[in-house]
């Protein structure tokens, strides 16, 4: 029997993620594996994400690493910026990463994403950010958390209320 099923593309045409956007992507472990808050593992991954994000000339405004999933918002600096392909590197690299040296830990297959339009909705998705760990009762204060970062702001000097 013929599927007659339309079926949505899965992300928006690439140009959308270009040049000066900001976008929040999400990715995850697969099998809901509880394993990313590691020092050993956090640190490489932050710095494949830094060195992908400058190759493709955007920036970090925040990102988390939770127990089985990391939240990451960029923003394009130019017209030549790329936030699809600075993710696409980021999981390709890191992946490889955790393949040689935490191959308990895998990415699914592909991540979440949310293009943002306005500072107020960037305000929102930090604070989001931020407050995920106090929501999934890791942690009773957010600037505690250590699994965090920004190429632009401190974020334990960030007041999201």
């Amino acid at each position: 029997m013929e599927n007659n099923y339309r079926t949505r593309p899965h992300r928006l045409p690439d140009e959308c993620y270009q040049g000066f956007v900001t976008v929040a992507f999400t990715c995850c472990i697969k099998d809901k594996k509880q394993l990313i808050t590691r020092k050993e593992i956090f640190l490489p991954c932050s710095d494949i994400l830094f060195a992908e994000s400058i190759r493709s000339d955007c920036i970090v405004l925040a990102y988390i690493f939770m127990p089985d999933h990391c939240h990451m918002l960029l923003q394009g600096k130019s017209v030549f910026a790329d936030t699809l392909r600075t993710m696409s590197n980021f999981k390709q690299k890191s992946g490889y990463w955790l393949s040689k040296n935490h191959p308990e830990i895998e990415w699914q297959k592909s991540f979440y994403d949310h293009i943002l339009r306005t500072d107020d909705e960037i305000d929102n998705q930090i604070r989001y950010f931020l407050e995920n760990p106090v929501r999934k009762g890791i942690i009773e204060d957010w600037k505690k958390y250590p699994w965090k970062g920004s190429m632009m702001y401190d974020l334990n000097e960030w007041c999201p209320l």
